[in-house]
């Protein structure tokens, strides 16, 4: 009991450390009401009538999933290629009705939020004898799972480097029919390098107990745990920390911003000096039975006495448009920055730069995005290589990830390739226009692999029959 009591509170000394950082980073990223109450901060002279305002007029601009998902759409802007692939597989990755492509895609955002991910490689649990026909019908096949790192504390590595074991946890919710209330319970999973294990923690008694056991004999974890290399791999913090923070002071100025208009449109109330030395007199009598009452709370509705001399002097002012103009403004410097904390300030290339300045843009953006594709197409395929381990009817594809993004000026590209087609050359330097043309076109949309074939021999054809015809 107390070795299970200890598997269910160890934590990983990086998980420890960034735990509070990647659940900031998840809320940023889901945004939304409760996201408002974590973010907006109140001034120090703010009285609770007005941030109270404030707080309800918010709104949130989610930058941070905005380039979560910006990444990963340049990742995938022209698809994974897979040879000799199992399309029932692939079709269903995980089991759940994700595509390979999907699963892939969560891992990608999973990283640009936390920098960190894992990839698990399960078989559901059954018993007795399975032929052709019952795993075929129960669909007892393995399966790929994408997890933050916040659902995997802890983890063990060997002597060889490689994953000794492997925990994951999950509060999951146990259905007991329509006449019993459910219960939610907290599930760890035990990874090892012969077997996986499962423990619950029974609500009613805070008793923990194993579900199950089963055993796998691929001699490896069927698990990866993914960080990017330029953060935690050398020691270091993530840069979604910084988009967060960014994301946050726009969102406080723009808060600002937004009440420096209401109160151009309804001032802040100014009232003599001769009125406010009058109110505790005016008080005094009014405890000691006299007509006359004053509130010290002042609102846009309330109205004020003011004598005959005084007339004129309380009056309303409220902030210049310059002051918002000046909020906005910072905030699209900071929008700016957005972009370029994450090596994506592409996004906000201006017409006057030079050639040199957006070819470097063009570059630093191409290299990021590579690095992540090396590291998409690598847990992949390790992932494919598990499963076949695991269930031997399932074979291993050839993947391929592109590291060609459209990111580059495509309109400039055309050009440059029409007029490379007006000079005169063999049939390859034909060929090699022609199969440039084709990379330009997936850019813009996706081609079928078998298309993609297909078009390449119409190419490899037709200027075979031209240079046919020219020898005749």
């Amino acid at each position: 009991m107390e070795d299970l009591e200890f598997l269910f509170r160890r934590t990983n000394a990086l998980y420890r450390e960034n735990k509070n950082i990647w659940e900031r980073s998840q809320a940023a990223y889901r945004g939304g009401e409760h996201y408002l109450d974590l973010a907006l901060i109140r001034h120090v002279s703010e009285i609770d009538l007005e941030f109270a305002e404030r707080r309800k007029r918010a709104y949130y601009f989610n930058y941070p999933r905005k380039l979560a998902g910006l990444i990963t759409q340049c990742v995938f802007s022209a698809g994974p290629q897979r040879e000799n692939v199992n399309l029932k597989v692939a079709e269903d990755f995980s089991r759940t009705g994700l595509r390979v492509d999907e699963v892939m895609r969560q891992i990608s955002t999973l990283l640009n939020i936390y920098g960190a991910a894992a990839m698990i490689v399960e078989m559901p649990f059954f018993c007795g004898e399975v032929d052709a026909e019952r795993k075929q019908k129960e669909r007892l096949r393995p399966a790929v799972q994408a997890l933050s790192p916040l659902q995997v504390p802890d983890w063990g590595i060997g002597s060889d480097g490689e994953l000794e074991w492997l925990i994951t946890e999950e509060h999951v919710t146990l259905d007991r029919g329509p006449l019993r209330p459910p219960l939610r319970t907290v599930r760890r999973k035990l990874f090892t390098r012969s077997e996986f294990v499962i423990y619950e923690r029974i609500p009613e008694t805070g008793r923990i107990v194993e579900v199950s056991r089963a055993e796998h004999n691929l001699g490896s974890v069927p698990a990866l745990y993914l960080a990017e290399p330029e953060g935690f791999g050398l020691q270091g913090g993530h840069y979604f920390e910084d988009v967060v923070r960014i994301s946050d002071a726009i969102l406080n100025n723009e808060s600002e911003a937004q009440m420096n208009v209401v109160k151009q449109m309804f001032g802040l109330l100014v009232i003599s000096e001769g009125f406010a030395r009058g109110v505790r007199p005016r008080e005094m009598s009014s405890a000691q039975g006299g007509q006359e009452k004053f509130s010290h709370v002042l609102a846009r509705s309330a109205a004020i006495w003011e004598s005959p001399e005084e007339r004129g002097i309380s009056r309303y002012i409220s902030p210049s448009g310059a002051d918002t103009a000046l909020i906005r403004s910072e905030n699209q410097a900071l929008k700016e920055e957005l972009f370029d904390t994450i090596g994506m300030s592409l996004a906000s290339c201006r017409q006057a730069q030079t050639a040199e300045a957006k070819a470097w843009d063009f570059h630093r953006v191409q290299q990021f995005l590579c690095g992540r594709a090396d590291l998409l197409e690598q847990s992949e395929l390790r992932c494919w290589e598990l499963m076949a381990g695991m269930d031997h009817s399932i074979t291993v594809p050839k993947i391929s990830y592109s590291r060609e993004f459209a990111v580059t000026d495509l309109q400039s590209s055309v050009a440059s390739l029409t007029e490379l087609k007006r000079f005169s050359g063999g049939s390859e330097y034909r060929r090699e226009v022609a199969r440039a043309a084709l990379s330009l076109l997936e850019k813009i949309k996706r081609i079928d692999p078998e298309r993609r074939k297909k078009i390449l021999g119409e190419i490899e054809s037709w200027q075979n029959r031209n240079t046919e015809a020219e020898n005749v």
